[in-house]
């Protein structure tokens, strides 16, 4: 059963290290032209295969389906310093013609109940095998270090809870989350200042 899991997995793997290679270009290509890059970093990894089968129990989805129905078995998070850049990454993904983009969540405009807030790009991405071209899906999660800080200790709650947190548990989480988006709404107001700061002090290095 594990060579079935390793070879169901290989080419999810395969998408994630590949498209990390390649969004991580991004950031460099705006470093070298010595603009300011939308991108802080960018990370990836494939579900565990514990995670994939609980999630396709609660969801009721069937194994021979999971590739078609399961969207984030391959998942991809690019952060961002200011929540403008987010728009920019988004619109960088829409004119990539290396992957098809299949849908879009706006979790920071429509914020979940828990708090939480992401923009989730998920695309068609080819990776090429020895038996041919084979297409999988791949979540990219687009936010904030802010957005990802509350975001991490949300899943270990809700890890622990399984979802159906207590309710002063909820409520702090909702106002931490609170927090987190007015962080991010500060550090926009100082945005210039911030960018103008960081090229100094890049220059100041590469001399």
């Amino acid at each position: 059963m594990n060579g079935q899991w390793e070879s169901f997995l290989a080419p999810y793997e395969q998408a994630v290290s590949e498209l990390k290679v390649k969004l991580k270009g991004i950031r460099k290509q705006f470093e070298e032209s010595h603009q300011h890059s939308p991108i802080e970093f960018v990370t990836g990894r494939v579900k565990p295969i514990h995670s994939i089968v609980n999630k396709s129990i609660r969801k009721g989805i069937p194994l021979a389906k999971l590739e078609h129905e399961l969207q984030d078995i391959a998942g991809l998070r690019m952060m961002c310093q200011f929540v403008e850049d987010i728009k920019t990454v988004v619109e960088l993904l829409r004119t990539r013609k290396d992957f098809k983009i299949i849908e879009e969540r706006d979790y920071i405009t429509n914020k979940k109940e828990s708090g939480y807030r992401s923009y989730h790009v998920v695309v068609e991405y080819p990776v090429q095998t020895i038996e041919g071209e084979k297409k999988v899906l791949v979540e990219i999660q687009i936010r904030t270090l802010a957005m990802n800080f509350w975001a991490t200790i949300e899943h270990s709650l809700n890890y622990k809870y399984k979802g159906q947190y207590p309710a002063n548990i909820l409520e702090r989480l909702q106002r931490a989350a609170e927090a987190a988006f007015l962080l991010d709404e500060e550090m926009s107001l100082i945005r210039g200042e911030i960018q103008e700061a960081q090229a100094v002090f890049s220059k100041k290095n590469d001399q």
